[in-house]
């Protein structure tokens, strides 16, 4: 098996999700880990533009060949854009799960929440 990938410029959340901040604005995805335990990723069920998410709560879910799966909010705010690319092409959360496999993007509603999340050795070092 491959080994993950986990760029240092994001943060991550115990439940396999990541946030990259660009100033009151969250870009989410899921984890290498999360999309290789799921395999082939065959389904994304996002959140409506204008849904409140809430940090530990599901916001959408990812369907596999293996699994459906609840996404889980690494950070609280409002949807204000949801990863058109993948109603044509769902395999871009498992080819490029931290670029063009971005799920949603939110306007947080408490900033303070990022630190909370975890850098990329301390999520990593959650896996083993």
């Amino acid at each position: 098996m491959a080994e993950g990938n986990y760029p240092e410029e994001l943060r991550y959340h115990a439940e396999h999700g990541w946030a990259k901040l660009d100033g009151a604005v969250a870009t989410l995805g899921i984890s290498w880990f999360a999309q290789d335990a799921l395999g082939e990723v065959v389904f994304f069920d996002p959140p409506d533009l204008g849904d409140a998410i809430v940090a530990g709560q599901p916001y959408g879910e990812v369907e596999s060949l293996k699994a459906v799966s609840d996404l889980i909010a690494p950070l609280s705010g409002t949807v204000i854009e949801v990863n058109a690319a993948l109603g044509a092409d769902v395999e871009l959360i498992n080819a490029e799960p931290y670029a063009a496999g971005w799920l949603v993007k939110v306007e947080l509603s408490q900033p303070e929440e990022f630190e909370s999340l975890l850098g990329a050795d301390a999520y990593a070092a959650t896996l083993s």
